[in-house]
């Protein structure tokens, strides 16, 4: 009888512990698969900005309508083509505008490859250009624009010749997928890169209009204070690809 009750006592054990098991396992967020949400994602109010097929929300800037060469979606990525394989398509913005948020993206570059995230971007009809702040991506081993600017301003990540990143920043190496993210919220910025964050800084502020005036946009009159803006992701001849990119309103 004693075995018998040993026994029954053990099965009891072995069945609760695969039940507590399978209750975790339920609850666990599962990561989406490229350009999806998870369904907390979507509670959270996050929103696609690219469904990986279509260039649907995005359009060239000063234009109605997606350039029509030097990009092209590639396994479920935006890829920017160099200039000698029809690259030269000029930069995209995302057709709405937006003020606080949280944006996120991925990205993949090739060695000495140069881009970049503008946000708060405003469109000028007479240098016809964009202005906006820059979030620099960037191959700081091999491009020469890391060595230029200041204490590394336009290095990988960085608020492009303004703010220097961490020089602790984690990278993921040329060739393998990395995270960026942009939070903005009453003019209150920071910069993360593959979870970390790397930079932070108020716009307008005393010390940011400073920043600017010792910059290469000296001359450009409350530049970056724009109360909301586009999106952009920024064509350099180089080949880099952008996924997963996201955002929700703060």
């Amino acid at each position: 009888m004693k075995k018998i009750c040993l026994c029954l006592s053990i099965i009891a054990l072995l069945l609760g512990c695969s039940g507590g098991a399978s209750n975790t396992s339920s609850t666990k967020q599962v990561d989406a698969a490229p350009n999806t949400l998870t369904d907390q994602e979507k509670a959270d109010g996050w929103v696609l900005l690219f469904d990986g097929k279509t260039t649907n929300g995005w359009r060239g800037v000063l234009k109605e309508t997606f350039p029509d060469h030097g990009w092209v979606i590639t396994d479920g990525a935006f890829e920017i083509l160099p200039k000698n394989e029809g690259g030269g398509g000029g930069d995209i913005v995302t057709v709405d505008q937006f003020d606080n948020f949280d944006f996120v993206f991925d990205f993949k570059m090739t060695e000495g490859a140069n881009s970049g995230v503008k946000y708060y971007v405003t469109e000028n009809v007479y240098d016809k250009g964009a202005l906006g702040l820059e979030y620099q991506v960037l191959d700081d081993k091999v491009h020469p624009d890391a060595e230029m600017g200041r204490d590394g301003n336009r290095k990988l990540a960085s608020l492009y010749d303004l703010i220097p990143a961490d020089q602790n920043k984690k990278f993921n190496g040329i060739g393998e997928w990395n995270t960026g993210r942009i939070v903005a919220k009453n003019n209150h910025v920071e910069h993360w890169l593959n979870g970390f964050k790397v930079l932070e800084y108020e716009r307008g502020s005393a010390e940011y209009r400073k920043l600017v005036s010792e910059s290469k946009y000296s001359n450009m009159k409350n530049f970056g204070e724009a109360p909301e803006g586009y999106i952009l992701l920024q064509e350099h001849n180089d080949r880099v690809w952008y996924r997963n990119i996201k955002i929700r309103k703060l």
